[in-house]
Order: C-alpha cells, then structure tokens, then sequence
C-alpha cells in the first residue's frame, strides 16, 4: 500500500466513525427505543467485558482451553469474583486478583 492509501483508509474510517457515533445524537430525538431492548442494552457493557476478558483468563499462551486450577489465572479470578461479592468495592477487588495472581505465579515459578 502507499502512504496516500494509508492517509485514505484512515480519512474514510474516520469519517465512518464519526457517522457511526453521531447518528444516534443526530436523529436520537426522532427515534423511540422500545424498553425491553433499553433493558437488553443495560448488560451490553458486562458482556463485552466478558468476551475480553474470559478468553484471557481461560486460554493458554498456545491457545489451548485451561480450566484446570493450576491456571493462575483462573483462581485469581475465582478469588476476585469472590472478594467482589463479599465487599462490593471495585478497586480493593482489583488489588485482590492482582495481589492473588502475583503470589501465584510466584508460587508456581513462571
């Protein structure tokens, strides 16, 4: 590809972007979302978290399924989940998984 075609896939998906996302503040006013798909739309953010971050936590490095529980980072997210559920407090949660998966992994040597 040359440089000029670069400059132009990147202009039009900038302008495709811009549509994408402004179309609903454009027109937003005009258009009524029925409330059983306002109520769907409530669980879209945990689901997109979901699909980031299950493949992370349950895959190996050569893409092979791990859910045994010598994977560290199965049982960091089964502790933060817990914690989560016991404090309801995101950031001491966060601290939790990591301080669990750190001692893991240094636990386990890799």
């Amino acid at each position: 590809m040359s440089e000029l075609e670069i400059w132009a896939v990147i202009g039009v998906l900038c302008v495709a972007t811009l549509a994408a996302r402004s179309s609903l503040w454009l027109v937003g006013h005009r258009i009524s979302i029925p409330k059983r798909v306002q109520e769907m739309l409530r669980f879209a953010p945990a689901c997109a978290l979901a699909a980031i971050i299950a493949p992370d936590i349950l895959m190996s490095a050569g893409g092979q399924l791990q859910t045994s529980l010598v994977n560290p980072k199965l049982l960091a997210a089964i502790a933060a989940t817990g914690f989560y559920l016991w404090r309801k407090n995101m950031l001491q949660t966060i601290v939790v998984g990591m301080l669990v998966f750190t001692l893991l992994r240094l636990a386990t040597g890799g």
